[in-house]
C-alpha cells in the first residue's frame, strides 16, 4: 500500500485535538462512581506516601530548609495535580500529572553538589528543553516509530516492581496487608460493581488502626506557604541536573505513561504531553520543584480496568486523583506527617494490586504477537534490572535496548 505519502509527511500538531473542556465537564458527574473514585484515591495515596517521602529524602541530603523543602512538594503537587484536571478533562483520557520519581532519586545525589538557586536554574532549563521536544512534534514521532510490543515490554518491566509489593509487602506486614489481601479477593468475587481495591483500602486502614499501625502520636501540625526562588545558572548544574532530567521526564514517565493508555486502547496525545510536562516544569522550577510532568505510574492505575469497564468514564479517576493532589500540594506542610504516620506496606501492597490489570495487559501484547519478541525480552529484562547509566533511569535504555536488539536480530520485522 502506498499510504505513506497521505500520512508520514503529514506536519505533527504541536497540541492534539481532543473533545474539549465542555464535554469533559459535563459527562464528569456521571463517570464518577465507586470504580473511579476508588482508582483515584489509591492513586493519590500511591503518589502522596513514598514518592513523598522520597523527595524529603533527597532534600534532607542536600540539606535543605524546611521552607525549601515544602516548597519543592507544594509546586510538583499542586501544580502535577492541575496538569490532571486539564489533560484529564480535556481529551476524556486518564492522563495524569504528578513528577518525575527517578528524577527525585537522583536529586539525592546531585543536591548536596550544588547551591540551591543553581539547582533551581537547572530546573527551569530541563523544562524549556522538554518544552521544545514537544513544540517540534520529534516526540510523537519518536513514540511512534518505536514497535508496541517494545513498549509493552518496558511498561511490564518497569512497573513489575510494584506487583512483588503484592508478595513483600504482606510478608512485612503479614496482619495489615493480609487482612487487606484477603478482602481483596473476597470483594472481586462479590461484586464486580465495585472495585476490590475498595474493600481492600476499607479492611486495611481499620487493621492498622486496631492494631496501632499508623504512628499518629508523633503527627505535628504547621503550616508553611510556599517560597519563590530565582534561578542560578552554572554549566556543572546543566549537565548534572538539567539534561538528565529532561531525558527523564520524556523517557521514564512520558514513555511509560504512552504505553499504558496504548496498552488500554486509547489514542495518546504524546505532543501535548510534552508540551504540558515542559511548561509544568518552567512554573515549578520557580518554587523549587524539580518538575511537575505526566506520571506514569499513576497514569496506569487511572487508567486500568480497576477504574472501571467503560474507558470512556476513567478519565474520572484523574480529575479525583488531580484535585487530591492539588489539595496535598497546598496544605503540604500539614498533610506531610499524616503521610509519615501511614503504613508503607499497606501502600504498597495497594500499589500492586492497582497495577494487576496494567501488567497483564502490557504482557500480553509485548508477547503475544510474533513480531518483536526479542526486542521485547530485552526491553522487559532492561527495565526489571532497574539499571542506571548517565544518571538515566532503566525505562529510557529498555527502548533504547529493546529496539537495538530488534534492529540486529528482527530486521525483517521492521520492513513488514
Amino acid at each position: 500500500m502506498s499510504v505513506a505519502t497521505g500520512t508520514s509527511l503529514k506536519k505533527e500538531p504541536i497540541w492534539e485535538k481532543g473533545p474539549g473542556f465542555p464535554g469533559g465537564l459535563r459527562d464528569l458527574w456521571s463517570k464518577l462512581n465507586a470504580n473511579t473514585v476508588t482508582a483515584g484515591v489509591v492513586a493519590a495515596i500511591f503518589g502522596c506516601t513514598g514518592p513523598a517521602l522520597i523527595i524529603m529524602n533527597a532534600a534532607q541530603n542536600g540539606k535543605l530548609t524546611d521552607a525549601q523543602t515544602i516548597s519543592w512538594l507544594f509546586s510538583v503537587y499542586f501544580f502535577g495535580g492541575l496538569i490532571s484536571l486539564i489533560l484529564g478533562l480535556y481529551y476524556k483520557m486518564p492522563i495524569n500529572g504528578a513528577w518525575s520519581i527517578p528524577g527525585a532519586v537522583m536529586l539525592a545525589s546531585a543536591l548536596p553538589l550544588f547551591p540551591f538557586n543553581e539547582a533551581v536554574g537547572a530546573y527551569l532549563i530541563a523544562g524549556i528543553l522538554v518544552l521544545l521536544l514537544g513544540i517540534s512534534g520529534l516526540i510523537g514521532k519518536a513514540m511512534r516509530w518505536i514497535p508496541l510490543p517494545i513498549v509493552m515490554a518496558m511498561i511490564a518491566g518497569a512497573m513489575f516492581r510494584f506487583g512483588l509489593g503484592i508478595v513483600t509487602s504482606t510478608q512485612k506486614a503479614p496482619i495489615i496487608a493480609g487482612a487487606a489481601l484477603v478482602a481483596y479477593f473476597v470483594g472481586y468475587r462479590l461484586t464486580k460493581r465495585i472495585s476490590p481495591i475498595l474493600w481492600s483500602l476499607i479492611v486495611g486502614v481499620i487493621v492498622a488502626l486496631a492494631t496501632g499501625g499508623f504512628k499518629l502520636a508523633s503527627v505535628k501540625i504547621a503550616w508553611i506557604p510556599p517560597q519563590f526562588f530565582a534561578p542560578a545558572f552554572s554549566a556543572e548544574a546543566f549537565f548534572a541536573i538539567a539534561i538528565p532530567l529532561a531525558v527523564l521526564v520524556i523517557g521514564a514517565e512520558n514513555a511509560q505513561a504512552y504505553g499504558v493508555l496504548t496498552a488500554q486502547g486509547y489514542k495518546a496525545p504524546i505532543n501535548a504531553m510534552t508540551v504540558i510536562s515542559g511548561i509544568g516544569g518552567i512554573v515549578a522550577s520557580f518554587f523549587g520543584g524539580h518538575n511537575a510532568n505526566i506520571a506514569g505510574p499513576m497514569t496506569a492505575i487511572c487508567g486500568s480496568e480497576e477504574a472501571g469497564p467503560d474507558k470512556s468514564g476513567r478519565y474520572a479517576a484523574t480529575v479525583v486523583n488531580g484535585i487530591l493532589f492539588g489539595s496535598f500540594g497546598l496544605f503540604a506542610s500539614v498533610a506531610v506527617p499524616f503521610v509519615k504516620a501511614l503504613p508503607s506496606d499497606l501502600v504498597s501492597l495497594l500499589a500492586g494490586l492497582a497495577m494487576i490489570g496494567v501488567l497483564l495487559s502490557a504482557f500480553e501484547q509485548a508477547f503475544s504477537p510474533r513480531k518483536f519478541r526479542f526486542g521485547a525480552f530485552f526491553a522487559l529484562i532492561i527495565a526489571m534490572s532497574g539499571i542506571t547509566l548517565l544518571k538515566i533511569s532503566a525505562p529510557f535504555w529498555s527502548l533504547v535496548g529493546g529496539v537495538i536488539v530488534s534492529l540486529i536480530m528482527e530486521p525483517k520485522d521492521f520492513e513488514e
